[in-house]
C-alpha cells in the first residue's frame, strides 16, 4: 500500500502523519549530503460502492507494527511487476495507447500499471477486474482455487499475464479511472511513484481483507472519513487524505468514475526549503499539508 512515506508517526496535527526522521533526512538532501532513490513505480485504486448514503470507499489500516506508515489507513496498493510490461495480456476498454497519453508514459509501462492496479486490488481486496469477454465481469472470487491463484500472486510465483490467460480472462480497464499522481519526497528512503485510481465494486464480488499487512478493511463515505483525519481519529498519509476530500463531491461510484477522466494528474511531489531557519515542508497546490520545522527538529 504505498503512498508517500516512510517512519512511525508523531502525534498528529489532525490525522497527518509526520515521521520524527524527516528533519534530519531533509537537512542531508539539502546540504547535498544526502542522493535522493530512485522512486518504484506503483498503483492504488479507490475501490467504490454505492449506498443509500452516497459512495462508501474501501479503505485497509495497516498494522501498527508496520514500519511503513504503520497505524494508518490507505487504499489496496503496491508496487508495479516488471514482468507486466513483456507479455501482452487480455484486455478490454481503453487501448494501450490511450492508457499511455492519459498516464503520461510509453504503451508498456502503461500497461504495467493497469496491471498493478488490477492485481494490487485482487491480491489486498479479494476483487477482480476483470471479464471472459470485454462487457462480463467474474462473480464471486472466493473460492479455494482463487485463493490459491492470489496466493501465487502475492508470492510473485505467478505473473498477472500468466493468470489472466490461464483463466481465459480479459483485465477490463474501461472499469478504471485514473485520479491522481503522487511521487514520494526525496528524503524519503523507500519512494514510489504512485498512480491513484478509482473503480466500482463488480456485482457479484465482495471485498475482504486478504491483506498480511491491514489490521482492519471498512468501508466509509469519503467525508466521514475525511472528518476522522481532522478530527485526529483516523491517521493517513497526504496523499490519502488529499484525495478522499476530492472523492466527497460525487453523489455514485458511476459519478466519481466519469469525472476521472477530468482528473489532474500532474504529479504531486514535496518541496523542502529553509526560511529563516526552518525548514518549511510543502505539497505543491496542498497548503493543508504544509509543514514548518523548528531548528529542534519539531514541526
Amino acid at each position: 500500500m504505498p503512498n508517500g512515506q516512510h517512519g512511525q508517526q508523531q502525534p498528529p496535527a489532525g490525522g497527518q502523519w509526520y515521521p520524527p526522521e524527516w528533519p534530519a533526512r531533509i537537512r542531508a538532501l539539502m546540504d547535498g549530503s544526502l542522493t535522493p532513490v530512485e522512486p518504484r513505480r506503483a498503483a492504488t485504486v479507490m475501490l467504490l460502492r454505492d449506498t443509500p448514503d452516497g459512495p462508501v470507499v474501501h479503505m485497509l489500516r495497516r498494522k501498527a507494527s508496520m514500519a511503513f506508515a504503520g497505524g494508518a489507513y490507505a487504499y489496496p496498493g503496491g508496487g508495479v511487476d516488471p514482468r507486466d510490461e513483456d507479455h501482452l495480456v487480455g484486455w478490454a476498454g481503453p487501448s494501450r495507447d490511450e492508457w499511455a497519453a492519459r498516464l503520461a508514459t510509453d504503451p508498456r509501462t502503461a500497461q504495467a500499471i493497469v496491471c498493478g492496479a488490477v492485481r494490487e486490488t485482487f491480491e489486498e481486496a479479494g476483487v477482480l477486474l476483470a471479464g471472459e469477454t470485454a462487457d462480463t465481469v467474474v462473480g464471486d472470487t472466493t473460492g479455494d482455487d482463487w485463493e490459491a491463484d492470489r496466493t501465487a500472486l502475492v508470492a510473485r510465483e505467478l505473473s498477472f499475464a500468466e493468470f489472466l490467460d490461464r483463466r481465459g480472462l480479459r483485465l477490463r480497464s474501461d472499469l478504471l479511472g485514473a485520479w491522481a499522481r503522487w511521487i514520494t519526497p526525496e528524503f524519503e528512503p523507500r519512494r514510489y511513484d504512485t498512480w491513484f485510481f478509482v473503480a466500482a465494486l463488480p456485482e457479484g464480488q465482495r471485498t475482504r481483507n486478504a491483506s498480511t499487512e491491514a489490521d482492519r478493511t471498512v468501508w466509509i463515505r469519503p467525508a466521514d472519513a475525511a472528518d476522522g483525519y481532522d478530527e485526529g481519529e483516523l491517521l493517513m498519509m497526504p496523499p490519502t487524505i488529499s484525495t478522499l476530500r476530492s472523492l466527497e463531491p460525487y453523489g455514485s461510484a458511476v459519478d466519481a468514475l466519469t469525472a476521472a477522466a477530468g482528473q489532474d494528474l500532474t504529479p504531486v511531489l514535496a518541496q523542502a526549503s529553509l526560511e529563516n531557519g526552518e525548514l518549511v515542508l510543502s505539497w505543491p497546490g496542498h497548503d493543508e499539508f504544509t509543514k514548518r520545522v523548528h531548528p529542534g527538529g519539531t514541526p
